[in-house]
């Protein structure tokens, strides 16, 4: 492998947000590595999921969503995977990216995000600002099989994730269990979020362990409100496909030219709304400074009354009822008398008047006649009213600034593979296209196929970017990190001939003898960086040498290799 080849498939190890950032291929190669995994199929034997047999995506979907809530934490602790530098991740990419612009665009070098961001100073907000030297976290996507592992880590009792490892397993599971074919799930990754958009049913984005419907996404919540944060405010880096991908910075994009142009068209679509009266409701329940200017006005007995709208608004907080749609009624019987008045109040419009208005005059927001009349409707009571109308007009459409549409198409074999296929058939197709297909290819090396896959990249790996493990280990000398080791769980996170990496050993407190040695490997390497190390498997053996010294481990893990580190650095591989 040339050095940068070797740098792209050790980050198929690591997976770190940056690696996945400077490679792009890693994003999708994460989804097929879960796809592969027996873990997800083994969730279709789930009572909650074999119950749905025969009903459409869309059910089996909520469903899903309701297993991710209930089994999964979103995990945004930035020292899980330990600390790395500045300088040493850059110096990495040199020859791919510039520093300039990795720092425009990633959290750990510098970015801040829009003004948005800088509002509600984000990078303390991530637990960043602390991170203002040259040291900064390794912010790692999980495997299926580490996220599911976090139930072994103390303080947590579910399996766990960041967004890009959540985004990852919703693409895969989609797949898996509710049979969404990979072709109508496409992956957006900005530089502080990574999220889904499945196309089905109008739209639907997966935002962490939630999905946001088209309905959802403008109800006007708080939590509706926070899920459109990274398409309202970031610059959108990738977006990946099961026939390639497309990048910010990127002149080359692997993904067909009309695919890419389909997906901006159907998340546009998503992304706007119709300025109806009951649009114009969930604007006032997001933008709640302006429903001090507006009243609701109801029938009493062929009476009209009238209520405040920051009060009926109030009343939605205990309440299963809504403004505006078909609940309104019964919100409005809910309202206490000394709530309402007989007369009209003054400064303030009635939303049954608007109601009219919106009715006999469609809107168009990106109209700028339309926006007149609006705007002369609202201006009689309301002070600052052409910012209303700005605020509505970006509450109704939303204008996501995704990758240019002008780069060089050149578009990759698609990943073609029917959720109908067992996994078997599934990993024997993945195989069968390695030679050909970049993505699939990394795809088992995420999966850590140690049978198939060439061992330089998991070594550098090992050795490199596990910092936990000698966090772990610092005040220990060999012989003890040696019995420490010995005194941990036996049982991989990964079955068959797959492999953890040390920090995922020392992190989740279990490995079998193999994964433990390259834990062993990996501290010898931090604490006598000049020695040259050994590590032979021989069936059921595994032996760490240096110099004269050796430890031993069992594996059961059925590998038989002889890897060597150099002084240097340099590792060479033979197979025994």
């Amino acid at each position: 492998m040339s050095r940068i080849e070797l740098e792209k498939y050790s980050s198929a190890i690591t997976l770190s947000d940056m690696e996945v950032f400077v490679f792009p291929e890693l994003m999708y190669s994460l989804v097929l590595a879960n796809i592969m995994s027996p873990i997800l199929w083994r969730w279709r034997e789930q009572e909650c999921f074999r119950k749905l047999k025969g009903k459409t995506a869309y059910r089996k979907l909520m469903r899903l969503k309701q297993y991710i809530m209930d089994e999964f934490d979103f995990n945004l602790d930035l020292e899980t995977w330990g600390l790395t530098r500045k300088d040493v991740e850059l110096a990495r990419f040199v020859e791919v990216i510039s520093a300039e612009d990795i720092s425009r665009s990633n959290a750990l070098f510098g970015y801040h995000g829009d003004q948005y961001y800088f509002d509600v100073d984000i990078r303390k907000h991530f637990g960043l600002d602390k991170y203002d030297s040259d040291a900064i976290p390794y912010w790692k996507t999980e495997t299926v099989e580490a996220m599911n592992a976090f139930r072994l880590k103390p303080g947590y009792g579910r399996a766990a994730g960041e967004c890009v490892s959540l985004a990852a397993l919703y693409a895969a599971a989609a797949f898996i269990v509710c049979g969404i074919p990979l072709e109508d799930i496409y992956m957006i990754l900005t530089p502080l979020h990574s999220q889904n958009f499945i196309d089905m049913q109008g739209g639907i984005l997966t935002n962490n362990r939630r999905l946001v419907t088209k309905a959802m996404w403008f109800n006007g919540t708080e939590i509706s409100n926070k899920a459109q944060r990274a398409l309202r405010n970031e610059q959108v880096t990738i977006v990946s496909h099961c026939s390639g991908y497309v990048h910010c910075f990127y002149d080359r994009a692997t993904i067909g030219r009309g695919l890419y142009e389909g997906f901006r068209d159907k998340l546009s679509r998503y992304l706007s709304a119709d300025l109806t009266p009951l649009m114009f409701a969930n604007f006032l329940r997001s933008h709640s400074r302006y429903q001090k200017y507006f009243q609701i006005c109801r029938d009493c007995h062929g009476q009209p009354q009238y209520v405040k709208a920051e009060v009926l608004f109030h009343y939605e907080h205990s309440s299963p009822f809504r403004v505006a749609d078909t609940t309104h009624e019964k919100l409005l019987a809910e309202v206490a008398d000394e709530d309402l008045t007989r007369y009209e109040l003054p400064g303030r419009l009635r939303c049954d008047q608007i109601c009219e208005f919106l009715e006999r005059n469609p809107i168009d927001p990106a109209n700028v006649k339309h926006r007149d009349r609006i705007l002369s409707f609202v201006s009689k009571v309301m002070p600052g009213s052409e910012q209303f109308v700005r605020d509505l007009v970006d509450f109704v459409h939303v204008e996501p600034r995704l990758p240019a549409v002008e780069k060089d198409y050149q578009p990759a074999e698609a990943i073609s593979i029917s959720p109908k296929l067992s996994r078997e058939a599934v990993i024997q197709y993945l195989a069968s296209i390695r030679g050909r297909n970049t993505t699939a290819d990394l795809a088992f090396y995420a999966y850590r196929d140690m049978a198939t896959c060439r061992w330089e990249p998991f070594v550098k790996a090992a050795l490199e970017r596990n910092p936990v493990c000698v966090v772990a280990s610092e005040s220990r000398d060999l012989d003890h990190v040696y019995s420490w080791l010995l005194g941990l769980g036996e049982v991989s996170i990964y079955d068959g001939q797959r492999l953890a990496q040390p920090d995922e050993v020392a992190n989740y407190g279990t490995g079998d003898g193999l994964e433990k040695a390259f834990l062993m490997a990996a501290v010898v390497r931090w604490q006598e960086p000049t020695s040259t190390v050994a590590i032979r498997v021989d069936g059921f053996r595994v032996g760490v040498t240096v110099g004269l010294r050796e430890w031993t481990f069992v594996s059961k893990k059925g590998l038989s290799v002889l890897v060597q580190v150099d002084q240097e650095g340099r590792i060479g591989v033979a197979r025994v």
